[in-house]
């Protein structure tokens, strides 16, 4: 029998978080308000989040870490994000964690702001292989604290990247303060297609980065909203963007990539950025791409689906890893060929999951990656004089379609976008002997 810690949201925009070793009938119990104290006083809840473990004690610590958690550290764990967490390591704010299948990481802060993650490692091998898996830390990151003297395995300092590590070694990885730089306004054009006091929804053009980060400070969606906010913005405009992103990524809920344009919706207040969250937490978000991939897809529709994870060989890209592999999480593409184009074809994709880089690496994996992806594709000879000439130099990818529920006041949006100009001229110039 296992042991279930869980995390609810309550009315009001407060969290729960407890242990059990029957999630199905504390559920109940909740629901129905028949648990007296905090969650009944907050009715509806909902389930968020839920992880089992193999001990009563082993809940119950997780339970008192998340407790002590900030507002930001629990969405990313609804989230899945374990990126996002390790990057909010610096809050004095209680443990870090990381996912269940790699166990748990304790965490903590001295006065000077300096982080400690602690562990044990789950298996042998290279030391930053296995560190980086065990913390979620990157492999790189992993590499430059130990050739800082920042890490510490077994009760000794680490020798370097390439020494060998045995499993249940302990470990203690001492990371820097780390500030988010706090983004400014900036006056960028943006086109709104939805926009009350709650949320704005965003048509993106491609090249457009979303938050701040290393290599791009400024010139962001950010920027550009915190400016559009200032003013007044357009219908039911004004006011300020949710804060719980921290203050580099005010009112981010979600993310496109750069060189992706599209829809994307951004909480202005933090009920609704809690809400948004939630669903997209659970799936319920609508999302439509369209995308140009390399030739033609057989059979011409169909469900794509597997773990996406960090890619063993290269952990700046994600992969399709084995059904059997302990990391990774579920994800499910279905796809269908709306149109046959000269050795590509314009794909629809609807998103039940939202992973990193979802239909890149789902469309890659079954060999079609996206036209002009310079991670997960290749230049074909079919598509490259095309591409020349047009000087078409991104991911073919266009996010259509945003759907959701309005998170204050319940009603159904849904958002389409026109097919931008550059890749509308892709699909014309390659489907001139398919119409």
């Amino acid at each position: 029998m296992g042991f279930w810690a869980y995390m609810l949201h309550c009315r009001g925009g407060a969290f729960y978080v407890g242990h059990t070793d029957d999630l199905d009938a504390r559920m109940a119990q909740h629901k129905s308000g028949a648990l007296a104290g905090f969650t009944a006083e907050r009715l509806p809840v909902e389930l968020v989040w839920s992880e089992e473990f193999p001990t009563r004690q082993d809940a119950f610590e997780v339970e008192r870490r998340i407790k002590g958690w900030t507002q930001a550290k629990k969405l990313a764990l609804i989230r899945g994000d374990w990126g996002r967490i390790a990057g909010l390591a610096d809050k004095v704010d209680g443990p870090s964690t990381g996912s269940g299948r790699r166990g748990v990481v304790v965490g903590s802060s001295n006065a000077e702001g300096e982080q400690a993650l602690t562990g044990i490692l789950a298996d042998a091998g290279r030391l930053d292989k296995v560190l980086a898996e065990a913390s979620g830390l990157s492999r790189e990151r992993v590499k430059a604290l130990i050739g800082e003297g920042r890490v510490e395995v077994a009760g000794a300092g680490a020798s370097g990247a390439a020494a060998k590590a045995d499993a249940g070694s302990r470990y203690v990885i001492h990371l820097p303060p780390t500030r988010d730089p706090q983004a400014l306004p900036q006056d960028i054009p943006l086109v709104i297609a939805y926009e009350d006091e709650h949320l704005i929804v965003v048509d993106k053009p491609a090249g457009l980065v979303v938050h701040p980060a290393a290599g791009n400070l400024d010139g962001t969606l950010v920027n550009a909203l915190l400016h559009h906010c200032r003013q007044g913005g357009g219908d039911g405009g004004g006011g300020q963007l949710s804060g719980i992103g921290g203050v580099a990524r005010p009112g981010i809920v979600h993310r496109i990539d750069k060189d992706t344009s599209g829809l994307l919706v951004v909480a202005k207040s933090d009920a609704a950025h809690v809400g948004l969250a939630r669903q997209f937490a659970d799936h319920s978000i609508e999302r439509v791409y369209l995308a140009v991939v390399n030739g033609h897809p057989t059979p011409p529709a169909g469900t794509i689906e597997g773990l996406i994870g960090r890619s063993e060989a290269n952990r700046k890209k994600m992969a399709v890893l084995p059904k059997n592999s302990s990391r990774g999480k579920r994800a499910v593409t279905r796809y269908r060929t709306v149109r046959r184009l000269d050795g590509c074809a314009l794909v629809e994709c609807r998103l039940e999951t939202g992973r990193t880089h979802q239909v890149r690496v789902h469309l890659a994996s079954i060999g079609h990656p996206l036209v002009g992806d310079p991670v997960y594709g290749h230049v074909t000879s079919a598509t490259k004089p095309v591409l020349a000439r047009l000087g078409f130099g991104r991911q073919a990818l266009h996010a259509a379609v945003l759907g959701f529920v309005h998170p204050i006041n319940g009603t159904a949006l849904r958002f389409a976008s026109d097919v931008p100009p550059d890749l509308q001229e892709l699909i014309d110039q390659t489907g001139h002997s398919n119409r």
